[in-house]
């Protein structure tokens, strides 16, 4: 057979140079390329990903740290005992670190400062961030979050919240806190933010908070940030909290607090985009990793989204929640995230989304691939009805529209119970899409539970619902 015999005929007429084979099988490769690109739901669209210099897209795909950018050397560095610190363990460090800062903001525009925290332990209130600023742990540096509430001072909620998140009015402050700042990082040779929280759990449990918890560390309409290399134990309430911020990095972090504590979020992703969490170890009383945009009425107003964030190589533990959770405050709109290579044990759920009646706003092109699960009580969870709202002025009508989301190359062990997927009966979810899940060690009468969700699914094992086995949806699969 002659290998320049042409495969297409020109229907167009004259001019057009029949391809050879060669060139077709360039041709079909390079389609196939950009097909897999395109199919893999990364969290950027391609053009993105090929003008990484405009996108601050890292080149290494192992990657997504290239979404902080540093600037110039810090070109004043001191010790917090310049300002008078004391690292005994005893002394209270607050207004040291407080003079610390207000020096510090005097060299924002002239090349940037850092705060060294030699090798001690370092009581301290709360204390605020500058910009063009680096906060350094040196190796045995322990931060300890002081036991005096009054040094937590209380600041107004959050316009997407409306209230405290867990009391009526104002919140205390986090530990560690910025707004409004560029070019900010926390970092050290694995030294120690240390929040105390336990004065604050038992708050908590006595029925006798008057405020909403402080978090770890807030930053907040902020752009620039890494936070790395540090451990972070027994926040009060949320350890990292980055909220209407762009460009942030969370690299190499252990977030520890005890499994029963409270509401202690490893990192909380608010309303916030170009978000990298990876290389993290969590353990806490909530979920590892969540990503929020604000609570009914007060997130639809707002209307702040949570997008382009990236989560990897993240594991660790929670027996009461979940090692991703997308929700449940979700009312500003949640798109494009990307969640994989996660390993999670011990936990009640291993990836779920939450929302409800009320809150308004979207979850969409969400990707979740390669995770594997040990021991996790429900692997894949979506839920509703929590009935949990700011106040009684949220609209029952305001309902949320879930589209679009990709699960593919989970591996469960001892699973003890088939996945709970419950979407909502006037919004249902759409465009649920499963390829390549295996859930090993259900009993034989465990079945999956599903109710007003539509979507797809190949290599699924054991057996999903019906709904999920013919996408009667307008959302098409890519498997499909």
């Amino acid at each position: 057979m002659d290998v320049e015999k042409p495969l297409f005929v020109n229907i167009w007429g004259g001019g057009f140079t029949r391809p050879s084979w060669a060139v077709l099988l360039l041709v079909f490769t390079v389609f196939a390329v950009l097909c897999f690109q395109i199919s893999t739901n990364t969290v950027f669209p391609i053009w993105t990903v090929l003008d990484s210099e405009k996108s601050g897209i890292p080149a290494d795909p192992r990657s997504c740290s290239g979404f902080f950018r540093p600037g110039l050397p810090r070109k004043v560095v001191k010790s917090i005992t310049d300002f008078g610190g004391v690292g005994d363990g005893k002394t209270s460090n607050t207004e040291a670190f407080r003079r610390a800062i207000r020096y510090m903001e005097n060299f924002g525009d002239k090349g940037g400062s850092q705060l060294n925290i030699p090798k001690g332990r370092w009581v301290t209130g709360s204390f605020n961030l500058t910009s063009n600023f680096t906060l350094f742990l040196e190796e045995g540096a322990v931060v300890l979050g002081s036991q005096d509430p009054k040094e937590w001072p209380v600041i107004e909620p959050l316009p997407s919240y409306g209230r405290g998140r867990e009391r009526l009015g104002g919140r205390h402050i986090s530990l560690i806190h910025g707004d409004a700042l560029t070019d900010v990082i926390i970092t050290g040779k694995n030294g120690t933010i240390d929040g105390q929280g336990k004065m604050w759990w038992d708050l908590w449990w006595n029925r006798t908070l008057e405020y909403t918890r402080g978090h770890l560390l807030e930053l907040m309409n902020s752009h620039n940030i890494l936070i790395s290399n540090l451990s972070f134990v027994n926040s009060p309430f949320w350890t990292i909290h980055p909220v209407y911020c762009s460009n942030v990095v969370i690299k190499g972090m252990t977030i520890l607090a005890p499994l029963n504590s409270p509401n202690t979020d490893g990192i909380d992703a608010d309303s916030s985009k170009n978000v990298c969490i990876e290389d993290c170890y969590i353990e806490s009383g909530d979920d590892l990793v969540a990503v929020k945009s604000g609570w009914d009425q007060y997130g639809i107003a707002m209307g702040r989204p949570s997008t382009d964030i990236i989560v990897r190589r993240v594991s660790g533990t929670t027996p009461t929640c979940s090692g991703v959770g997308i929700g449940s405050e979700m009312s500003g709109g949640i798109s494009n995230i990307t969640v994989e290579d996660l390993y999670i044990r011990d936990s009640a759920a291993g990836v779920r989304v939450k929302t409800d009646n009320g809150r308004g706003g979207y979850i969409t092109n969400i990707t979740i691939n390669n995770i594997t699960m040990e021991r996790v009580k429900i692997p894949i969870r979506f839920s509703r009805g929590s009935n949990d709202h700011p106040d009684d002025k949220w609209d029952p009508n305001a309902l949320p529209i879930v589209k679009g989301i990709f699960i593919s190359n989970i591996v469960s062990v001892d699973t003890k119970k088939a996945p709970v997927l419950e979407g909502i009966e006037n919004s249902p979810f759409e465009g649920i899409c499963m390829k390549n899940v295996t859930l090993s060690g259900l009993p034989s009468s465990a079945t999956w539970h599903c109710e007003f969700v539509k979507g797809d699914t190949v290599g699924v094992y054991p057996m999903p619902c019906p709904q999920l086995q013919t996408n009667n949806s307008s959302f098409s699969c890519p498997h499909s």
